[in-house]
């Protein structure tokens, strides 16, 4: 999608962090955006400062994890623009502990909203972008973690799936003029590590996270918080989102940091094979 200006665009997670950064890089190219949160106040706060830059953008607070919000947030795009052309699956949380602290609840939530919120996304608003033969582009945000897993946590899982579903949607739907886009982002100044403040109740009101932020002898939480402080401006993120869509780039990454983790972890894959390449499969 070269040229941006006129166009619709659908994001979620869009009051803070990332979200917020590619919402306002994409008014800034001239797209209107409907920018979807479950935290009504800071959608609220973010739509009147986008405003005062003349930016054209509306609300809608919806909890991605549940389809019928999804619709209803579809619906309302919809009668406010008529059109999408661009769908941001940005919203997720930094659910679930490793294997020793598993749970049913951090499992369910970690999913329910970093996979499956992607999935209603895309469901809706597949058919909606194909709808007026324009063109259109999706972008789901996995994250890092999803190149290689350095946990067994729901995070990496659900953010290996997210991958998983970027890669096979964008075979698919390219024919339909569609592009694809997996955004898989390091250490970003974002507020993962407070996730749990949106926990829904039907998940009983705690559920382990990634890092708890509150447990002050947790060394692994404190060291990833002051790296988070000291992460990237999302920003620039918003602004590498933005040009993905309008290059259609494959996946978008951030920086450079866990590229000698990714490289190895590919090379482990392919000396798997070298291992087996003289043997002759039973038949």
């Amino acid at each position: 999608m070269k040229d941006l200006e006129g166009k619709t665009a659908f994001v979620t997670g869009a009051a803070s962090g990332i979200g917020l950064a590619t919402t306002t890089a994409l008014a800034q190219a001239g797209v209107k955006v409907m920018m979807c949160d479950i935290e009504q106040d800071a959608l609220d706060a973010a739509i009147a400062d986008l405003r005062k830059t003349n930016a054209d953008v509306e609300g809608v607070v919806a909890d991605v994890s549940l389809k019928e919000q999804m619709r209803a947030a579809a619906d309302a795009t919809i009668e406010k623009y008529g059109k999408v052309h661009i769908l941001f699956n940005n919203a997720g949380v930094g659910g679930g502990g490793s294997y020793d602290t598993w749970s049913q609840s951090g499992w369910d939530w970690t999913m329910a909203v970093n996979v499956m919120g992607v999935v209603y996304g895309i469901e809706i608003f597949g058919p909606l972008i194909e709808s007026h033969g324009e063109g259109g582009h999706i972008v789901s945000t996995a994250s890092v973690a999803g190149l290689m897993s350095m946990s067994s946590a729901p995070y990496f899982v659900s953010k290996y799936g997210v991958v998983a579903l970027s890669e096979g949607l964008r075979v698919e739907l390219e024919p339909r003029g569609i592009g694809v886009s997996v955004l898989c982002p390091g250490i970003i100044r974002t507020r993962i590590l407070e996730s749990g403040r949106n926990l829904q109740s039907r998940y009983g009101g705690e559920v382990d996270e990634l890092f708890d932020p509150n447990d002050p002898e947790n060394e692994a939480a404190a060291d990833f918080r002051a790296r988070l402080e000291a992460g990237i401006d999302p920003s620039y993120v918003g602004e590498l989102v933005r040009e993905g869509i309008e290059k259609n780039w494959d996946y978008i990454v951030t920086d450079m940091e866990f590229e000698p983790i990714i490289r190895a972890r590919f090379e482990n894959i392919m000396a798997a094979y070298d291992r087996i390449k003289d043997r002759e499969p039973r038949r």
